[in-house]
């Protein structure tokens, strides 16, 4: 559904911090730390995880999913696939 990677970026690019990000969304801020804290998708309660999606939506965040195409306009970034022998941290 969405990664930490791109909660992160999804905040940065709203220049807002986890705070907001939990007001925003009506989670509490231990929660949105442990989201972003997670490897990979984002791992916890699905009711929680659908209302972070949602404040991010509301905010104007467009969330792409691996080989999907973006169709809508505005600014916005995306991750390449790593290239061979190198790895997403490095």
């Amino acid at each position: 559904m969405i990664t930490s990677s791109q909660m992160r970026a999804a905040r940065a690019l709203l220049g807002i911090d986890q705070k907001t990000l939990a007001e925003m969304s009506g989670v509490s801020l231990p929660t949105i730390q442990r989201m972003e804290a997670s490897g990979g998708n984002v791992r916890g309660i699905v009711d929680s995880l659908t209302k972070v999606v949602d404040a991010l939506n509301r905010a104007g965040i467009d969330l792409i999913g691996d080989n999907a195409r973006s169709e809508g306009g505005g600014r916005g970034v995306r991750l390449k696939a790593p290239a061979p022998g190198r790895t997403e941290q490095s």
